[in-house]
């Protein structure tokens, strides 16, 4: 089907069924009913299986007496390929094993034929074993069954701040890794982890409850098609803003003016932006102030972001906020891979600051800030609503911290360090005009 041809080339149920010409509704259904995978492959065969046509060219070099090495040559397989599509697919109707065409097409359809029934559901022994590690109950030091909050599937993921099913939780490749091990000597326990998966995703592939899907890591109650999980990189980030391109004086900290930066979230979607030069340890913070409509109006796709910290309200912000400070100090900018820096180009125009990105889940790339969030958290602690803080309690706040004397700096406070620095480097301009 076309839906699954565009599903499969990353893009969402929406756009792949806008691209067929039927509502986003009925794209969205469709989808969901599938768990995510498609419900069968192309009617075209791929490249990687022999075709009816190559079959007919078999059959007749294999006629006129030419060897399993020829035939492979000039069809362009691997020998293997032929001596095995000869061996298996031949016509056993007689005591001679002639090969036709026709009667070796039949054999590769029957046995490529599905739905076959799965092993788990054939296994009832093998069933048992992989629904006890996915989903049995989990037990307490005394062996008694501890059940955990009481949670309820809906068919959809589990939702922020919201209780999971407690439950042993193995990965489906844990499961499949430790069949050999509780079981050498019987072969018939042993499955794949994608078999699992299919079977929880695939409804009518076997055995397993859609429900079960609670009791993976992810809580996923969809398959992610593999496609679209490769396309959602940044596109914003390129290699030239990585962090590997920072240069070493930044790593070092031997010269100032080199930034770290990023948000602190809180309830409602409030937030709190943070710059900490790596220096000196000098913090200053971000007022980051819903606009008009948040929590009133709808969510608007590809709308403004009213919760006040979308791209273009952060790079206003940081603007604002650093451009208060001299050039000498406005060297360079490292920030995560979030969406609020994807105006990091006219931020270079508008400020001078070059910018960087950490590589992703590398949170370690920016330890200055990551450390000064966690100073920032005895006064936004998680949980609570960031955006009732305004712009002088966000000054006395980071005037707190870059009071507090640091024993990385000698117990000298980050504003005493950022004055030293300043004060030095108005000497030199002085000496060097004199």
């Amino acid at each position: 089907m076309r839906f699954w041809a565009a599903i499969g080339r990353g893009a969402s149920s929406e756009d792949a069924a806008r691209e067929i010409g039927v509502s986003q509704a009925v794209g969205t259904r469709w989808f969901r009913q599938a768990g995510g995978v498609a419900p069968k492959l192309p009617p075209a065969v791929s490249g990687r299986y022999l075709s009816y046509a190559e079959r007919e060219d078999i059959a007749i070099w294999h006629a006129q007496q030419a060897g399993v090495r020829e035939i492979a040559r000039r069809l362009g397989r691997s020998p293997s390929t032929i001596s095995r599509e000869l061996r298996r697919n031949a016509s056993t109707r007689t005591w001679r094993l002639d090969y036709r065409a026709s009667t070796a097409q039949w054999h590769a359809e029957r046995r490529a034929r599905r739905p076959k029934v799965s092993k788990l559901a054939a296994n009832e022994r093998l069933r048992e074993y992989v629904q006890d590690r996915l989903a049995g109950v989990i037990r307490g030091p005394d062996g008694m069954p501890v059940p955990g909050p009481a949670t309820r599937f809906s068919g959809r993921r589990h939702g922020p701040r919201q209780d999971r099913r407690w439950a042993r939780c193995w990965s489906p490749e844990q499961i499949a890794a430790r069949l050999p091990a509780d079981f050498p000597d019987d072969e018939s326990m042993r499955v794949s982890h994608e078999a699992i998966y299919q079977a929880l995703y695939v409804q009518g592939r076997g055995a397993l409850k859609r429900e079960l899907v609670a009791c993976l890591r992810t809580g996923r109650a969809l398959r992610v098609p593999r496609a679209r999980t490769r396309s959602r990189g940044k596109k914003f980030v390129t290699p030239e803003v990585m962090i590997s391109q920072r240069p070493a004086e930044a790593a070092d900290r031997a010269v100032p003016g080199h930034w770290e930066g990023d948000l602190i979230i809180g309830l409602n979607r409030s937030a709190i932006g943070t710059l900490v030069e790596r220096t000196t340890r000098f913090t200053m913070l971000l007022h980051l102030p819903p606009m008009a409509g948040h929590g009133s109006t709808p969510r608007a796709k590809n709308g403004p972001a009213l919760a006040g910290h979308g791209a273009e309200a952060v790079r206003d912000a940081i603007a604002a906020t650093i451009t208060t400070l001299p050039e000498q100090l406005r060297r360079s900018l490292t920030w995560d891979q979030g969406a609020e820096m994807a105006s990091h180009a006219q931020l270079r125009i508008d400020t001078g600051l070059e910018i960087y990105f950490c590589d992703p889940h590398s949170p370690w790339q920016r330890g200055t800030n990551e450390n000064t969030n966690g100073l920032l958290r005895q006064y936004f602690p998680k949980g609570t609503d960031l955006s009732r803080h305004s712009p002088d309690d966000l000054a006395a706040v980071a005037a707190a911290l870059n009071g507090r004397p640091r024993k990385t700096l000698s117990w000298k406070t980050p504003a005493e360090a950022l004055d030293e620095l300043l004060y030095s480097a108005q000497q030199g301009s002085v000496a060097t005009s004199g």
